[in-house]
């Protein structure tokens, strides 16, 4: 019997495909064409100092055409595995943030593994924070209203960030959209999974992007949290959450499990799931009604916490 969400049926065709080096070579020499935002949205690149020894960090930064007075912000942080991927693929989500919630949206061209293991991805976006808050009089950012998100790694990548920003206690996201995302490697150590339904991201593909991201630490004793944001077991203090998975995604129990121990921790989180939905299913099918409800979804908890409007 199939599985897949009535919207998600063509789902059914996708080949079982994993990603292993070579795939990884190819996808990152792909670069998806810009979207063009329209009068309504300007885009611009900013180059911002990176982490103490690294390279500078760009940023791809959206805002609704003049704006001009102090406004909240959202630091977008693309997916990939850790090992592929561009902020340029998010274009039309991030075009649609600024549009819709009248914000500014900076995605971070992080490092990339196996050439830039963990911490590289984390610290790049944590200088991209950095360098958001040092031009926030020259972009028109409310410093006190910047929330951070992120979706599959990059939804890792942010979890993390919110953990580094909670150490160094030098800035302080006000909120976490966390779509899908990449938590916990010790799920690549997980027989129990069935994966007959996985689509686009699979348990190979999961050791390998985790393998090139932590090197032989993986699922080892002395993952940083940094790294693996579920390896933190205090999790009092962070900014609430949004946290949203399908229920074939191969990250749906660590998703389902994070949310629950932040909510034990005090911390504000919605879990929002969604039956017999894959891993990236609302970019495939960016057009079916349960792929709408999804995105509505982010933007009202991003309003709630960023605007005050619901």
């Amino acid at each position: 019997m199939n599985t897949f969400h009535p919207d998600l049926a063509g789902a059914r065709f996708i080949p079982r495909i994993s990603t292993g080096p070579r795939s990884a070579r190819i996808m990152r020499r792909i670069r998806p064409r810009p979207a063009r935002p329209g009068p309504d949205v300007t885009v611009r690149e900013l180059v911002v100092p990176g982490p103490a020894g690294a390279p500078p960090v760009s940023l791809r930064v959206f805002q609704p055409a003049g704006l001009a007075a102090p406004a909240p912000a959202l630091l977008w942080t693309h997916g990939g595995g850790f090992i592929f991927g561009v902020p340029e693929q998010d274009d039309r989500r991030n075009i649609a943030f600024a549009r819709q919630l009248g914000i500014t949206v900076a995605a971070v061209r992080y490092r990339l593994a196996p050439g830039s293991p963990a911490p590289a991805a984390v610290e790049d976006a944590y200088a991209a924070l950095r360098g958001l808050t040092a031009h926030a009089d020259e972009l028109h950012i409310d410093v006190g209203r910047i929330a951070i998100g992120g979706a599959s790694a990059g939804g890792g990548i942010t979890a993390a960030l919110a953990l580094l920003a909670h150490d160094r206690a030098e800035i302080r996201p006000v909120f976490q959209l966390l779509v899908y995302p990449m938590l916990d490697d010790r799920t690549t150590t997980r027989a129990d999974l069935n994966t007959r339904d996985l689509r686009l991201w699979n348990a190979k593909s999961n050791r390998y992007a985790w393998s090139a991201y932590l090197g032989a630490a993986v699922a080892g004793p002395d993952v940083s949290p940094y790294a693996a944001a579920a390896r933190r077991e205090d999790l009092s203090g962070l900014p609430p959450a949004w946290i949203g998975v399908g229920t074939l995604d191969l990250f749906h129990d660590e998703d389902v499990d994070y949310a629950r121990r932040l909510n034990d921790s005090g911390v504000p989180c919605e879990l929002h799931i969604v039956p017999g939905a894959f891993h990236l299913f609302d970019k495939v099918f960016h057009k079916a009604e349960i792929s709408r409800t999804f995105w509505h979804r982010q933007v009202k908890a991003l309003a709630d916490a960023l605007t005050g409007s619901p």
